[in-house]
């Protein structure tokens, strides 16, 4: 199975989270846990968004050391087409999701992972598998 790690996952494993790193420890060998590029792009905008300094430094190793150990897997073409779709559909339920999120949606769907995120926004998303740690 192949879990792919929302924004708030990374975060929380760069904060050493006791959760999710219990979460985490509990899969079997054969799953495979990714990130994507639109996670790895919010994870380097937030700190573009914090002052230089100690604290900014340390979460840049931490996201590295993420980084190093989590595969990134791209954007596929699929997910151009999955993002469309998701789209149309949370607008017409009145629950639009942020650019992002549905980005991060539809390419969970385009690789068939499961999105492991603490976002209560994705429950809605037809089709996508949520884990919540």
């Amino acid at each position: 199975m192949i879990y792919l790690l929302d924004t708030n996952a990374i975060s929380a494993l760069m904060r050493e989270d006791a959760r999710m790193a219990s979460w985490l420890s509990s899969f079997r060998v054969d799953n495979r846990v990714v990130i994507c590029t639109t996670t790895r792009g919010e994870i380097l905008f937030g700190f573009g968004k914090l002052a230089q300094g100690r604290r900014r430094a340390d979460l840049e190793v931490k996201a590295q050391q993420r980084f190093a150990a989590l595969p990134c897997e791209p954007i596929p073409p699929a997910a151009g087409d999955l993002y469309a779709s998701l789209k149309v559909a949370q607008q017409t339920r009145g629950v639009p999701l942020d650019e992002n999120d549905l980005w991060i949606a539809a390419t969970a769907l385009a690789i068939k992972a499961t999105l492991v995120s603490r976002d209560n926004d994705f429950q809605g998303a037809e089709g996508l598998p949520v884990v919540v740690p």
